[in-house]
């Protein structure tokens, strides 16, 4: 029997578990490792800073389900990539970053980048540790798919010494592990399943909403019981276009009001956090029914009549199959749409406006419109994101990235590299804030040199707007560090080999996003903003 060194261990346990692309930044302690990936033909997407590593591979597994992994080196590569990883743990994503690690003969002896990474991983992973032996890596990388999928999912890490990574070691010597993670949803119990029937049954206002722990996978199901109960629906994060855009049922401006006139809410693996107000803006005499893979998330902030412990979209399928026991009233519906409507004809009336700059409405209705309802958008900013996000259309479950609640920008490049490396057929799309923009520009390079036409468009203010507000509100007379000035950030795309363009007439946004996607490059529409002044903020609620 051959020997193999220990990269292509790792890496024949990736393939093993499905992974076919890592994202990775080259380094010594990990050439082991990158050699190994293109042994055993797993794709090496190389970035420009490690941070978009672990963005990207978190991209990797919303999109796909399937295992999301970055490679980086030891020390600040490791550190960099740490945001990403933090990013993936309150979104509640499976992947893994594999770090390199000082040899292990040299433990303690202050060797090149010498560090314990995984100290520093314990409060934002499912789990962090170090393979000491080459003959095990196959099963760290198996722990580590267990730990990444349990419950919600979430983020993991495993650091590999060098000389582990590098040592020869007979296959035959190797355990390669199987079956070694759960492949069943874990589902409602009978009598669990009839409560939750029977509370839906005599509601006359539900109300549905479904969040970042709600596997995409349930969309169908969720769509059948909302016509069925004539319930009004409201999505967050990574269930994003599981109702399809302008359904009748879903919500986009709406929420507040839903929350406070219902008789009923079911929650589907949603965070009562400040996104949605702690869940203090239901009807204090509504029921509550959580559903939650996570039971740490049952009962948080606002307590659950019925709180399981379950798969949200298994239980949504199981519901689905006893439809016919459901029966809703249209009124409530026909009441929210009403609501809806109103909203939508203001947010209209201000989307005409032709002024130069160009007003935040306009450009996330025409923005908006050039992506449509098939491609997969990434978002990255504060205020125009927010803004746009109210227009995007997209009506696929999960193609609306967004960085979830640790609300970190960069995401919006990284993730865009992932979702054309998974879709390459698919327009991919970022919308950046100007602020957003600067935290992972140079992945430009990185688009340009795999070839990926992706179309990115920003809104560009000039300022930290989310910041100014907040900071006008406490220190109008000395605001500080919120100002960026309108630059040319286009022209940083053009000089890297891609195509940009600076539009200052609203009636050239989509033209221009046309003129980018005809010339096959990475792309920046550089859009002059108005600048806004907002009355309130997250950091308030």
């Amino acid at each position: 029997m051959a020997k193999i060194h220990g990269g292509q261990v790792i890496a024949r346990a990736l393939v093993a578990e499905g992974v076919d692309t890592v994202f990775a930044l080259t380094g010594g302690h990990i050439i082991s490792i990158l050699d190994g990936c293109v042994q055993e033909g797993i794709r090496v997407v190389d970035v420009r800073h490690e941070q978009a590593a672990a963005h990207a591979a978190e991209a990797h597994s919303r999109l796909t389900g399937k295992l999301g992994v970055a490679v980086v080196t030891a020390g600040p590569g490791v550190t960099d990539a740490m945001t990403g990883v933090a990013n993936a743990f309150y979104s509640n994503t499976p992947m893994l970053l594999i770090g390199g690690r000082h040899l292990k003969r040299q433990e303690l002896m202050g060797g090149l980048q010498e560090m314990d990474h995984p100290r520093m991983f314990h409060s934002i992973t499912a789990w962090a540790g170090t393979a000491w032996e080459t003959n095990r890596l196959a099963d760290h990388v198996a722990h580590a798919a267990r730990a990444a999928f349990a419950g919600r999912g979430g983020p993991v890490f495993l650091d590999i010494p060098m000389d582990v990574g590098l040592d020869m070691v007979e296959e035959a010597e190797v355990h390669w592990p199987s079956d070694y993670r759960s492949n069943q949803p874990r589902m409602a119990g009978p009598e669990s399943l009839d409560r939750i029937i029977g509370e839906l049954s005599r509601s006359t206002r539900p109300v549905l909403f479904a969040g970042g722990g709600f596997d995409p996978s349930g969309a169908a199901a969720l769509q059948e019981i909302a016509e069925r109960l004539h319930a009004p629906v409201y999505v967050n994060s990574r269930a994003r276009g599981c109702l399809p855009y302008g359904h009748r049922l879903l919500g986009n401006h709406s929420r507040s009001a839903a929350f406070a006139g219902a008789d009923l809410v079911l929650g589907l693996g949603v965070d009562w956090d400040f996104r949605t107000g702690y869940g203090r803006k239901i009807n204090p005499d509504a029921i509550v029914i959580q559903i939650d893979a996570d039971p740490a998330k049952v009962g948080w902030n606002r307590p659950a009549h019925i709180g399981i412990e379950a798969d949200p979209a298994a239980v949504i399928g199981q519901l689905a199959g006893v439809a016919d026991r459901l029966q809703g009233d249209p009124v409530w519906a026909d009441e929210i749409r009403a609501l809806e409507a109103a909203r939508q004809a203001e947010l209209e009336e201000q989307a005409t406006n032709n002024a130069s700059p160009v007003m935040p409405q306009r450009f996330g209705r025409d923005v908006s419109e050039f992506f449509g309802t098939d491609s997969i958008v990434s978002v990255d900013g504060g205020d125009i994101v927010s803004t746009t996000a109210r227009w995007l259309q997209i009506s696929n479950p999960g193609h609306v990235l967004d960085p979830g609640p640790f609300g970190t920008l960069g995401t919006g490049a990284p993730f865009a590299i992932a979702a054309k490396i998974a879709f390459p057929e698919r327009r991919v799309g970022i919308v950046f804030g100007d602020g957003g923009f600067g935290f992972n520009a140079m992945e430009y390079d990185t688009m340009i040199r795999h070839g990926l036409p992706i179309i990115g468009v920003m809104g560009n203010d000039g300022v930290w707007s989310n910041i100014k507000t907040f900071h006008r509100a406490f220190y109008p007379d000395r605001l500080v560090a919120t100002d960026l000035g309108v630059q040319r950030y286009d022209r940083m795309v053009e000089g890297l080999g891609g195509y940009g363009e600076f539009v200052t007439d609203p009636g050239e946004i989509i033209p221009a996003l046309e003129r980018a996607e005809a010339s096959g490059l990475p792309a920046l529409i550089n859009v002059h903003l108005a600048e806004t002044v907002r009355m309130s903020s997250n950091y308030s609620q």
